[in-house]
């Protein structure tokens, strides 16, 4: 009988606990395998926490992993993969959004040997976010090119993905970015995203951005090739641009004149040599980072663990 390890990252979640642990424990009876539930608290300052403590003690098949301070998502499921014990592991949202029904779907695909099962929502014909479209276009289009359209918050992989991801001790990524790079065998389950019952999303825009950065700098070298191709062109415009001048002084007599236009040149150019400086600065300072062999999150207190959790 298999081990199933289900990963459930939750920051000021307090609403949603017991409904998502009535549902995990209904799911559990229905399948052959044997489970344990793995939370990863992101230093909540709601009840959260206690609500979990209080889960432990009548259910001993749960675990509580509680950060130092709030580390974000993907540094929560680090910590999950990191201190699981499962033949797979399957993620989940708490808000239950990605209903936990589909962990049966996924266990059976997994069966089938498939060794990352993805849930893919169904289009709803629900206009989505022009931003949102347009993050999983670029990420198809110059980073993953096997990200699903509309992107996932729940899937599983197999003990030999998660020992691949866990291997790699990369800081400033994306989780998802790396189990579709590592190549292993993928299926897409479809499903209906359901509406949050209660509490309100954590996503904030701030993390969204820092997700869209992680995923390009970390699995794309294209705004590196960006930076080279506009250097290329404006020094080459800028080239052309005196050639003209000059020719029209010794030969037109036409007097050099354009303050104005000479500004919007200056200003244009500044402009550019900022932004790239911005992304190498974007790429060095990963760097930076990676060479400092910070933890990508620091553990406060674990509950329900047998083992030392790293």
């Amino acid at each position: 009988m298999s081990l199933i390890s289900v990963i459930i990252p939750v920051f000021n979640e307090e609403e949603n606990i017991y409904p998502l642990i009535e549902r995990l424990d209904a799911i559990s009876k229905l399948s052959p395998h044997d489970f344990e539930f793995i939370f990863i608290d992101d230093c909540s300052f709601d009840n959260t926490l206690t609500c979990l403590k209080q889960i432990v003690v009548k259910d001993a098949r749960v675990r509580v992993i509680r950060f130092s301070r709030n580390f974000g998502s993907h540094a929560a499921c680090l910590a999950g993969l990191m201190n699981s014990s499962g033949d797979a592991c399957v993620f989940i949202s708490a808000d239950m959004q990605e209903p936990p029904d589909l962990i049966g779907n996924f266990l059976k695909q997994w069966q089938n040997g498939y060794e990352v099962v993805i849930g893919v929502r169904e289009s709803d014909n629900t206009p989505s976010s022009p931003l949102v479209a347009l993050y999983y276009f670029l990420v198809r289009k110059f980073a993953l090119s096997n990200m699903p359209e509309r992107g996932t918050d729940v899937f599983l992989i197999d003990r030999k993905v998660v020992d691949s991801i866990t291997g790699m001790h990369e800081r400033n990524t994306s989780i998802f970015g790396l189990i579709l790079w590592s190549g292993f065998r993928q299926v897409f389950v479809q499903y209906k995203r359901e509406r949050r019952q209660k509490g309100i999303s954590k996503w904030t825009f701030g993390k969204k951005i820092k997700l869209f950065i992680d995923t390009f700098v970390s699995f794309s070298f294209f705004p590196i090739r960006v930076i080279s191709v506009v250097g290329i062109i404006v020094a080459m415009s800028g080239f052309l641009y005196a050639i003209v001048v000059i020719y029209n002084r010794l030969f037109l007599s036409e007097a050099i004149e354009g303050w104005s236009s000479l500004m919007v040149v200056l200003l244009l150019v500044s402009g550019i040599q900022l932004l790239m400086l911005g992304v190498l600065g974007e790429y060095l300072w990963r760097t930076f980072d990676e060479s400092r062999k910070r933890p990508p999150f620091i553990i406060s207190e674990t509950i329900g663990f047998t083992k030392r959790t790293m």
